[in-house]
């Protein structure tokens, strides 16, 4: 795990009150485990899935022109189910459990996946608000993006990125990405996906789908600045390390130590 060096004191985020959820059409969890049609689905009155075949959105003709663009990560927790037996030749006897054996069953595995965002601005300047390093940005001074509070359990909320609409024009790119920071066998088996709120309209899903358990890290999306108007491009790229090969992969140019969470 990389944690960005920064010569200055980590910025307190501020951070604006959640909105009430929508009712209409489910949760973005919800929404994503009903099935995955190919293509963008506009049956879903509140998520557009962004897919290979139709992966660009200009965010600022739907509702992203001013006021916080809400970035949300969640994944479902899976159950590991043990292992099945291996099939023999001999013939089955039952068999009697130990005093010391305990019955099998469903075992909850805790999953911390972490939201992120490498930006660069206007003026040059680049870093990275991620939960590491306590790097949690702010949304009212640079670099205008905020994180919300690091969920390590897998709770319904997941995690999320706040986005200030009202400085466009301090942006020039920002790439959010998503990386495993403990439990997750791979991307897949735990449903993670991306939901893209701008205050009005609808929002935007990026699913992740890879299965290969050696892709730590997923570079999601890329919002770029084009003449004041905001880009949303789906990316999908898997790395199998972590915030320096992302970084290498987009030429931020940043320099990146190990690092953990504060309470490892």
């Amino acid at each position: 795990m990389w944690e960005h060096r920064n010569g200055g004191k980590p910025r307190l985020a501020g951070i604006p009150a959640p909105a009430p959820p929508r009712e209409t059409g489910g949760s973005l969890l919800d929404h994503v485990l009903r099935g995955r049609p190919r293509g963008i689905s506009f049956d879903d009155p509140l998520h557009c899935r962004l897919t290979r075949g139709h992966p660009v959105v200009p965010l600022t003709e739907h509702g992203a022109d001013a006021g916080t663009l809400r970035v949300n990560l969640t994944w479902q927790v899976p159950s590991g189910e043990p292992p099945p037996a291996r099939p023999s030749l001999l013939p089955l006897r039952p068999r009697i459990p130990a005093l010391w054996e305990q019955p099998q069953g469903p075992v909850m595995v805790t999953v911390d996946l972490d939201l992120a965002c490498l930006y660069e601005l206007a003026d040059g300047s680049r870093g990275v608000v991620q939960p590491l390093g306590g790097l949690a940005g702010d949304l009212h001074g640079p670099p205008y993006v905020a994180l919300g509070d690091d969920n390590r359990f897998g709770s319904a909320s997941g995690e999320t990125l706040f986005v200030n609409l009202d400085r466009t024009r301090e942006f020039r790119r920002l790439l959010v990405f998503v990386y495993i920071y403990s439990g997750a066998p791979a991307f897949s088996r735990v449903h993670a996906a991306v939901g893209f709120h701008p205050p009005t309209g609808r929002g935007f899903v990026v699913e992740l789908h890879e299965r290969d358990p050696h892709a730590r890290s997923c570079a999601v999306a890329l919002i770029e600045n084009r003449d004041g108007r905001l880009v949303l491009r789906r990316e999908a790229r898997y790395v199998y390390g972590y915030q320096a090969d992302l970084d290498r992969l987009y030429g931020w140019g940043l320099q990146w130590v190990r690092g953990r969470k504060a309470t490892d």
